[in-house]
C-alpha cells in the first residue's frame, strides 16, 4: 500500500506502455505508434470531463489495490488515459474511458476485475498525433490543447481522426512541478 502511494504521490518510475516515434512534419507534435496492450478501463458519462476522470480513477485505483478476482496487488502505470467520445451537441453528455496500462509482467494475463463497471480492454496498435503540455490540466486545457493539436494537423496537410480522441496524465495532483500532460488525435488509416 505504502509502495502504491508513494507511486501515485511521486508519479516517478511508472512503467509506461511501448511505442515507436516517427519523424513528424510540425514542431509541437510528436506521431507515436503504440504497440497492442492490455489496460484496465472503466466507462463513464457525462458533462463534465474532470468528474467523470475522478470517478473512473478511483474505480480503477480500487482495482489495482487488489479489488479485483485474484486480490492482487498491480503495480501504479502511466499514463492514466481517456478516450472521449465527445456529446452530439453543447448540451449532451460526452462518454469517456479512463485506463490504467496493465505493467508488461501482467499483460499475459491481467487480474480480473470485481467490479462490474471495470474491464480489461485490448488496445490495437494504434498511431495517435501526441501534443504534451504543462501544469495542472482541466477540462477547458485539454479543449484548447486539443484544438490547438487539430489546428497543426491541417496546417501540415495530415490525415487524422477529429474524435474521438484520447487525454493523458502521467503525474499525481501532489507533483506540483514539471507536469505532464498530453492530448492524442487518432492517425487516419485505409480503414477510417
Amino acid at each position: 500500500m505504502l509502495k502504491a502511494m508513494g507511486q501515485v504521490l511521486f508519479s516517478t518510475g511508472l512503467k509506461n506502455p511501448k511505442f515507436t516515434a516517427e519523424e513528424p512534419k510540425g514542431q509541437d507534435y510528436e506521431i507515436r505508434t503504440y504497440h497492442p496492450t492490455k489496460w484496465v478501463s472503466t466507462t463513464l458519462s457525462g458533462m463534465q470531463g474532470d468528474e467523470c476522470m475522478k470517478t473512473g480513477f478511483r474505480r480503477l485505483f480500487n482495482y489495482i489495490q487488489g479489488n479485483n478476482k485474484n486480490k492482487a496487488k498491480v503495480e501504479m502505470t502511466a499514463p492514466v488515459t481517456c478516450h472521449v467520445v465527445p456529446g452530439a451537441g453543447p448540451a449532451c453528455e460526452s462518454q469517456f474511458t479512463v485506463s490504467f496500462y496493465i505493467p508488461d509482467e501482467l499483460q499475459a494475463n491481467p487480474p480480473e476485475p470485481s467490479d462490474p463497471d471495470v474491464f480489461i480492454e485490448d488496445r490495437k496498435e494504434l498511431t495517435a498525433y501526441v501534443r504534451t503540455y504543462g501544469g495542472f490540466s482541466n477540462d477547458n486545457m485539454k479543449r484548447e490543447e486539443l484544438l490547438k493539436l487539430l489546428e497543426s494537423l491541417k496546417k501540415d496537410g495530415v490525415e487524422f481522426v477529429d474524435k474521438p480522441y484520447y487525454t493523458a496524465g502521467y503525474d499525481s495532483p501532489f507533483k506540483l512541478t514539471n507536469r505532464r500532460n498530453e492530448v492524442w488525435v487518432l492517425k487516419k488509416t485505409e480503414q477510417q
